[in-house]
Order: structure tokens, then C-alpha cells, then sequence
């Protein structure tokens, strides 16, 4: 199976890997893909969507045991606030549905931030672009195909 994402990759010439599973409809975490495609939590990043007061919408990469901190993306994005975008707003702003979004080939391109915690990794999981593949590739490489900047956006509890 090759989705735009794949497609994109390739066409910047750069190495990934499409890992599919089984989707859990009933469990979408992070925690679950991370045990379907052999990998550790914290090598597995989600995508969120998220909205700023100043600048509109963008993309937070974070390790799938971490929350996004709101105040962090904020200061780093430029808003005084942020929220993450409602569910029914993510499919027609990005193309992709919850469980499959991706931060390469959304609709509109959109500033991605990727938690720094990345680049301790050779390479990290993110969604393929559809529920069950992921994609995974290097950090680098992820921040060349969407020119997206690392810094430090994840909390933990």
C-alpha cells in the first residue's frame, strides 16, 4: 500500500518505511500502535491539531505518552494562547480523520513543531496518513518534507 505520504517521501528521494496493522476502532491510542508496529511508546509520535490566537492553525508532533503543552506551543508559535482544534474540524482542515493524521500531505500545508525528544531517535513512527500504516522515518527527514522546527512542546504526567 503507498499513501501520499509514501508518495511524498519518495518523491524528496528520502528512505522511510511503511509499517500497516490491524485498527482497533475501539482504541486509537497511541499506547496501541505503538504494541502493533514493535516499537517503543516514545519512539511513536501523534499529531495534533492545533489552533493559535495569532497564527491560525498548525501541528504538534509528541511522543505518544506525552500530552501537548499548550503554554510551550504557544510561547514557541508565536500565540499568547492555543487549543487543540474540535474532532470535527480536523477532517476538513487537513484531510485526514482522527486516528490517520499525519503531519506530511495535509490539504493545506501548515507549520509543524516536533518535540525535541525526536531526535534522540534514529528514526520515529508517525501516522502514514491513514488509520492503520504508519510511517517511519527519520527525524530529519520528517522536518525536510513538512520544513518543520524541533523544540521542546511534550509533557508528561
Amino acid at each position: 500500500m503507498k499513501t501520499n505520504v509514501a508518495r511524498i517521501l519518495a518523491g524528496l528521494g528520502f528512505d522511510y518505511e511503511l509499517k500497516s496493522y490491524e485498527v482497533d476502532e475501539n482504541d486509537l491510542s497511541a499506547e496501541n500502535v505503538a504494541s502493533k508496529v514493535g516499537m517503543p511508546l516514545a519512539q511513536v509520535f501523534k499529531t495534533l491539531v492545533v489552533r493559535g490566537d495569532k497564527t491560525g492553525v498548525f501541528l504538534a508532533c509528541v511522543p505518544g505518552a506525552a500530552e501537548l503543552d499548550l503554554k510551550a506551543v504557544a510561547m514557541i508559535s508565536g500565540n499568547k494562547r492555543t487549543e487543540l482544534v474540535a474532532l470535527k474540524e480536523v477532517q476538513p482542515l487537513t484531510g485526514y480523520i482522527r486516528g490517520g493524521v499525519s503531519p506530511i500531505g495535509t490539504k493545506k500545508r501548515f507549520q509543524v513543531y516536533l518535540d525535541e525528544s525526536a531526535l534522540s531517535w534514529p528514526v520515529i513512527a508517525v501516522s502514514g496518513g491513514i488509520r492503520g500504516c504508519q510511517v517511519i522515518v527519520s527525524p530529519d527527514n520528517l522536518l525536510a518534507a513538512v520544513d518543520g522546527k524541533t523544540c521542546s512542546i511534550a509533557c508528561y504526567h
